[in-house]
């Protein structure tokens, strides 16, 4: 009875095992290609945090993914050390490339 529940809440909530599958060394490739790499690292701060921070971040939180996914693809203003600069955008247009990007950084 307790697993049909856990399967139940699950479905509810749109996750799956296949949901949650990423494909580690296109997103890598594809971070790389984009610059993402030259300000961020795996665990390491640089000039921008890692991805290790921003998934400790948003663990947990329902707005993490769409967070992240506007961080990524809108080339918002940032400030780093006292100027603004234009986040770059991921080198991208593919909704799956995308998304398969944040569930890494999120799952670091």
């Amino acid at each position: 009875m307790r697993q049909i529940a856990v399967l139940v809440l699950a479905a509810g909530l749109g996750w799956s095992p296949a949901s949650q599958s990423q494909d580690v060394a296109q997103a890598e490739a594809l971070l790389k290609k984009s610059g993402c790499m030259k300000c961020h690292a795996v665990a390491a701060k640089k000039e921008g945090p890692s991805f290790k921070d921003v998934a400790a971040r948003y663990k947990g939180k329902s707005e993490g993914a769409a967070a992240v996914t506007r961080q990524i693809t809108a080339s918002p203003k940032m400030t780093l050390d006292g100027r603004e600069e234009l986040h770059d955008a991921l080198k991208t247009k593919s909704d799956a490339e995308i998304k398969n990007a944040v569930a890494y950084i999120l799952s670091r």
